[in-house]
């Protein structure tokens, strides 16, 4: 076995490939056409881009947010920096400062670029930094798949190409503002070069894969890191494609150190404008991805992630059955699955025969698959456990599923041949064929049904503020005069577009109670519409204003000349937002509820809240506002999953018919109207146009 690059590859001849000896007047050229008609389809790189924007595109327009951090503690520092107000965690005070501006400034761009190519509005502004969000994870995944096709196999990557593009992981990841999101794309990235065997030529491949490892780790997440631990492994200790003579060994390992501790310093450089703009932003010294360690690390008994939840040790498992299905089982297997293809089929890997100077291809291959084991390792032992958190690993899950699959199609032929002792009957049968197929095309199906389930249960918050939006404003301005009033029949085209903008004049605020952690976000609530939490019975701590409320001055320990350049005013850097400065008094790290931030409920024309009317419960703190139909109106109302009385099959996953949806049970998410205190500023309005 020669050690070039190539020879981690399957590289055994299938049977499926093999021929039965043909005539010699057969020609040569039909043996080629017949030969290339076997080969497994996939697509080119620029093909497979084009069909996963379709996809990506479209999740990034219709994926819910499932995440409350994502919302507070990214989409609204965004959404403040592009409108100059928003809410505000503990998190991003400076503080605590464990969430990084320079993050949130990277989306900024969209965001503007949207004002400027489009109409200017917020929503569009959103969903241009979701669209944004999906280019950059198709680009990951279509280099990860090609990457895959031709370093590993041609079946596995077409595996692992629908593997990706149909998974609800995917779906629910690779438009998320999360820096997980962005761990999980610099990662991919990084597999991309990481998958061809290290050897003393293939100098870029260690400088490419470190610099996106730690761009994902430095910029995104720092805990994502360890998904390069087998990658730094095998650069340091592991001949891979070199083949070394004993008496060259030192030498060898001192050239592969130097080489990665080289492509190391380089990617520290990465530490530089993050750190910039992150002190320029918070005023003081931050170095973020030291401050998330230490919190969640070393914060002490008081504090850390453990605060905000704990789940069992298989809340992983079952999440990634829910957004993987099969192929969940598939990937954990994987390594057991190469174990047993090294004892019976171990040519199928190209292996031979073993040499004290050279990797066999199975050690080489157990360490692309060590990451994704790596990292569910990790996390399950974390007591406080999120779905975003196992992001950065999905590419890596559906890659050891679909090298399982293959490995499990080899041995299928293996028994085939025995039993029929034909490797000619076995390149005519498509029973291999016809088992992949099945456990791909299986996954899609349920995958495509767990996203309709999505869709359809759960996306009411974005459909109710969108209607406040296009139905409920433009009612109210046209209510009092300041919206015209086109006659019936009027063509769409000759409407021109609501302008919301005297809506500011109205002075509305929208609550919301229970729901907090369900809001999309100041992005998608128009411009002069002010947004505040009414108490309920949650207790914890919920953000405040961005510039609102009482602020405390704070001496860092870590400054250590008063003059430092991140003490100048933000002016001077160009930074526009001087509020991201101050210290709030009342965001804490220890999860204490702040009583300021509640609003008065006399204060709320509108409110967002869920109701059960086949299973009402109510307290004190939350009343059935939605049932109370004298002070509140109904406005907009769309059918929300109750999961707690529902069928579990049928909550998981969603098809037509009614048979399957008399299973679950559905309560109404509502926009609610304060029929009193909106019909005052009507009244006000109008009296003051007249």
């Amino acid at each position: 076995m020669s050690g070039n690059v190539q020879h981690i590859r399957f590289r055994r001849p299938e049977p499926e490939v093999q021929s039965k000896p043909q005539p010699r007047h057969t020609g040569i050229l039909q043996d080629q056409l017949r030969r290339a008609a076997r080969r497994p389809w996939n697509p080119s790189f620029s093909l497979a881009v084009r069909i996963l924007l379709l996809i990506r595109f479209t999740g990034a327009m219709y994926s819910n947010i499932d995440d409350c951090d994502e919302v507070f503690n990214f989409w609204e520092p965004l959404h403040f920096l592009d409108h100059g107000y928003g809410f505000q965690t503990w998190e991003v005070s400076p503080e605590y400062a464990i969430r990084s501006w320079a993050y949130i400034l990277l989306h900024l761009f969209p965001a503007k670029l949207s004002k400027l190519l489009l109409t200017g509005d917020k929503r569009a502004a959103f969903f241009a930094v979701r669209i944004s969000l999906a280019t950059v994870s198709v680009l990951a995944e279509a280099k990860f798949y090609r990457t895959v096709y031709e370093k590993i196999n041609e079946r596995v990557g077409r595996y692992l190409f629908f593997m990706l593009l149909f998974s609800t992981g995917m779906w629910n990841a690779s438009a998320a503002l999360l820096p997980s999101s962005f761990a999980m794309y610099m990662t991919t990235f990084a597999f991309s070069y990481a998958l061809a065997p290290s050897s003393a030529q293939n100098n870029r491949r260690t400088l490419a894969a470190t610099l996106l490892f730690a761009t994902g780790a430095i910029v995104g997440w720092p805990f994502a890191l360890a998904l390069s631990v087998p990658f730094v492994f095998e650069e340091l200790f592991v001949f891979s494609a070199d083949r070394v003579a004993p008496e060259i060994r030192l030498h060898w390992m001192f050239n592969r150190w130097k080489r990665l501790f080289t492509a190391g310093l380089a990617a520290l450089l990465i530490f530089i404008p993050v750190i910039a703009i992150d002190s320029i932003a918070y005023g003081k010294l931050a170095i973020v991805p030291w401050n998330i360690i230490k919190y969640n690390i070393f914060g002490g008994a008081e504090r850390g992630p453990d605060l905000y939840g704990t789940s069992p040790w298989n809340f992983y498992l079952l999440n990634l059955v829910l957004n993987f299905n099969v192929l969940t089982p598939f990937a954990l297997i994987s390594l057991p699955a190469l174990g047993v293809t090294y004892i019976v089929d171990r040519k199928r890997l190209g292996l031979v025969k073993t040499s004290a100077d050279q990797s066999s291809p199975f050690t080489v291959l157990a360490l692309r698959l060590a990451p994704f084991y790596l990292w569910i390792a990790i996390l399950t032992s974390q007591a406080h456990k999120e779905e975003r958190f196992m992001f950065p690993a999905y590419p890596l899950l559906c890659f050891n599923a679909a090298v399982t699959l293959y490995l499990v199609r080899g041995w299928l032929e293996i028994i085939f041949i025995k039993l029929t002792k034909s490797p000619y009957r076995a390149s005519q049968s498509t029973i291999f064929r016809t088992f992949t197929s099945s456990v791909v095309v299986a996954s899609a199906v349920i995958s495509v049904s767990r996203v309709l389930a999505l869709t359809f249960y759960y996306h009411s918050p974005l459909s109710v503020v969108y209607a406040f939006q296009v139905d409920e404003l433009p009612r109210l301005l046209n209510a009092t005069g300041l919206l015209p009033v086109y006659p019936p029949g009027t063509a769409e085209e000759d409407i021109p577009r609501v302008d919301l903008t005297p809506v500011k004049d109205f002075n509305l605020t929208m609550c919301v109670s229970k729901e907090w952690y369900r809001f999309p976000g100041h992005y998608l609530v128009p411009a002069g519409v002010r947004v505040d939490f009414i108490k309920s019975d949650f207790n914890g701590l919920l953000p405040g204003h961005f510039g609102e409320g009482e602020v405390k001055k704070v001496s860092w320990d870590n400054d250590i000349l008063s003059t430092a350049w991140w003490n100048k005013p933000a002016a001077w850097y160009g930074w526009s937002r001087p509020a991201t400065r101050h210290v709030p008094v009342g965001l804490n790290d220890l999860n204490k509820e702040e009583p300021s931030h509640y609003a008065s409920i006399e204060t709320c024309d509108y409110m967002l809240d869920l109701d059960f009317p086949s299973n009402p419960s109510s307290s004190t703190l939350e009343p059935r506002y939605a049932a109370d139909a004298k002070t509140w109106e109904r406005v907009y109302c769309i059918p929300f999953l109750d999961a707690r009385h529902s069928n579990l099959l049928t909550r998981t996953l969603w098809l037509p018919g009614e048979a399957w949806q008399s299973l679950n049970e559905f309560g109404d998410y509502c926009l609610l109207k304060n029929r009193g205190l909106v019909a005052k500023k009507e009244a006000a309005m109008i009296k003051r146009i007249n």
